[in-house]
């Protein structure tokens, strides 16, 4: 089990860039996955992106593909997700999750055991 904690929402006008930042207490070993994932009011939970620990492999979405960027800080324990050229459908509380075993599914929630708070991201137009 590691405890997530995000910060690093806030308001930004469309095409502005913000930087997520995901700390996490406990261990992080080599098989995890840890991944950025949000939620919309009035619409389900989806996958954002996700980086393996192991070798920093990286997963996007389609919605994120060319403008986020998955990194991680080993030493900090820490998954940032730099988001650029927002747009307002990307409003949405941002949440940071766990994969202790990542497999090939790395977009399905349900693989994730553990969960951070979440953050808001609003992007106004």
């Amino acid at each position: 089990q590691v405890i997530l904690e995000e910060s690093g929402g806030g308001l930004v006008q469309a095409g502005g860039s913000l930087r997520l930042s995901c700390t996490a207490s406990g261990r992080i070993l080599s098989t995890y996955g840890m991944g950025w994932f949000r939620q919309a009011p009035g619409k389900e939970r989806e996958a954002v992106s996700t980086i393996r620990w192991s070798d920093g492999a990286t997963y996007y979405a389609d919605s994120a593909t060319g403008r986020f960027t998955i990194s991680r800080d080993i030493a900090k324990k820490t998954v940032y997700l730099q988001m650029n050229s927002l747009k307002p459908e990307d409003t949405a509380v941002y949440y940071c999750a766990a994969d202790r075993f990542l497999r090939t599914r790395w977009y399905n929630p349900d693989e994730y055991e553990d969960w951070g708070p979440g953050t808001q991201v609003t992007v106004s137009s």
